[in-house]
């Protein structure tokens, strides 16, 4: 017996092309192995990642339900001077230029063509539909005799005849004829609980246009001055020049009752409407314009405060 194991010597398997050692691979008869695995092999390498993919699926998911515990789905976590936005609201125009130009701020049209206009027309058009829609909303409070909404509500913000000639049916100034201009909507950035602070004839700053801090002081004395001031001008000497009379409607600026933002369902941003009456024609007018509060900062480089755009009307 002892020697006829000693005359057991290893061989050589039989050599194979390239194929056969392929299909060989693929499925074995002689071992029973797919891949070279036999399937007890399979079944213990499969149930290890099943249940190692479970219990990383299962962590992922314990930790995301404890962040969302940390998170309020009707307020930021971080407000104030700590939230990524800050506490100095900015101003926003509409209508804004074509997509096409994402970084343009110029808005230029051609009076008396149509297909020109109707572009600025039909983007306003769009901004103002939910400032249509709002009445429906059950949050919605009518402020007209108050200064402040109820609890856990917004002031209703209306788009009405006192808005003229920003209106759709005078297609916001911009088919004015006999030298007539646009209509410029601007609006402050949602800053959640931002409170403004509003000026008063004795705190109005030695910045601050002359016209405008008169127009402060005469408000002031009818108690009407708890407003958000907005000055738009040129910022040469050029376009100051060139820009024309402008008037703001329904009056010039933001009143304070539809402060503070609260992220109440069916809220809209309240609007001022900046009527550039006569702006030169076939000269492109820089403009800037501001928003005036105790505690909102003008910085023309971060735009904070502020917003520029330009306007040429052919």
């Amino acid at each position: 017996m002892a020697d006829k194991k000693a005359d057991q010597f290893y061989t050589r398997p039989p050599k194979m092309g390239k194929w056969e050692s392929f299909k060989v691979f693929l499925w074995n008869p002689e071992t029973s192995q797919f891949l070279g695995r036999t399937g007890s092999s399979w079944g213990k390498i499969l149930l290890f990642y099943v249940i190692f993919y479970a219990a990383l699926i299962g962590f992922f998911a314990a930790m995301l339900a404890v962040f969302y515990q940390t998170l309020d789905d009707n307020k930021p976590k971080w407000q104030g001077a700590n939230g990524l936005i800050g506490s100095n609201p900015g101003l926003g125009f509409r209508p804004m230029p074509p997509d096409s130009n994402v970084e343009s701020t110029l808005i230029w049209y051609k009076t008396g063509e149509p297909l020109n206009i109707n572009y600025w027309t039909e983007e306003l058009d769009r901004f103002l539909e939910p400032y249509h829609k709002q009445s429906g909303s059950e949050n919605v409070d009518n402020c007209e005799k108050k200064d402040r909404p109820d609890e856990n509500k917004f002031c209703e913000f209306k788009i009405t005849a006192d808005y003229a000639p920003c209106i759709k049916d005078m297609r916001y100034g911009f088919d004015g004829k006999e030298r007539g201009g646009p209509c410029i909507f601007l609006k402050l950035n949602k800053i959640f609980g931002w409170q403004p602070d509003f000026y008063t004839n004795a705190t109005a700053p030695n910045d601050m246009p002359k016209h405008l801090r008169d127009h402060i002081a005469k408000e002031e004395q009818q108690g009407k001055h708890h407003v958000i001031w907005v000055d738009c001008a040129g910022e040469n000497p050029a376009d100051i020049e060139n820009i024309g009379p402008i008037n703001y409607h329904p009056q010039r600026g933001f009143k304070g009752k539809y402060f503070p933002f609260h992220n109440v369902k069916g809220y809209v941003s309240p609007l001022v409407a900046v009527h550039f009456e006569r702006p030169q024609r076939g000269v492109l007018i820089n403009i800037e314009c501001k928003a005036w509060a105790r505690n909102i900062i003008h910085d023309r480089v971060d735009r904070r405060g502020s917003v520029h755009f330009e306007l040429m009307v052919d």
